[in-house]
């Protein structure tokens, strides 16, 4: 009897554990794309370059467990067919890492999948919206992906400088709650001066 007492406990702990596994996308529903609008005529030249990660509204993020996330880069590389290499820079491990993606327009100007999807393993879409920008101060970009049936998705706020005013973040949280984002998913980067200034 103590046995199968702990076996169906260990079944239970199983269960809960995939149930765990599965929250993070069931807590917070992935807005449809329709509600995520696109830059109107974005102009593909002018979003290039260099862009600091000031805020971000995650469905993996809870009760403000990364509010001490230090401020990476992203670099967007325009090529010929409109489509742009994305490099990111971070401080991980007190060490600097990049990585490089391709990202290729899609039907809708300012929407982009991944390129080479098959070589990101588990991967199976990925989805990349330009929904708001001024290029020369801020952007808005909204990200979703699904990996190993599971959906991730994300609104970044970017900015060319480090910097940005309380008007513009507090814009940004209106627009992450706008998607079903609680402030528990919404968070600032702290100012970093490592690995992101060359």
């Amino acid at each position: 009897m103590v046995l199968g007492q702990l076996c169906l406990g260990l079944a239970l702990l199983g269960a809960l554990n995939i149930q765990a596994q599965d929250s993070i996308s069931a807590i917070i529903p992935s807005p449809p794309l329709s509600k995520i609008l696109l830059q109107p005529d974005l102009q593909y030249d002018q979003f290039q370059g260099k862009w600091f990660v000031i805020g971000v509204a995650e469905n993996t993020i809870r009760n403000g467990s990364q509010r001490h996330f230090k401020m990476y880069r992203v670099t967007y590389e325009l090529k010929d067919d409109h489509s742009y290499n994305v490099t990111t820079t971070l401080l991980r491990n007190n060490f600097c890492d990049h990585w490089t993606r391709t990202v290729v327009p899609n039907a809708y100007p300012g929407q982009y999948t991944l390129g080479n999807i098959t070589l990101y393993v588990g991967t199976q879409s990925y989805t990349m919206r330009v929904t708001n920008t001024n290029y020369n101060q801020v952007a808005i970009v909204f990200f979703e992906k699904t990996f190993r049936n599971t959906q991730y998705f994300k609104a970044s706020l970017y900015a060319r400088t480090k910097e940005l005013s309380r008007e513009l973040k507090r814009y940004f949280v209106n627009f992450a709650k706008y998607l079903g984002f609680t402030e528990d998913n919404i968070m600032f980067t702290a100012p970093n001066d490592q690995c992101i200034d060359d």
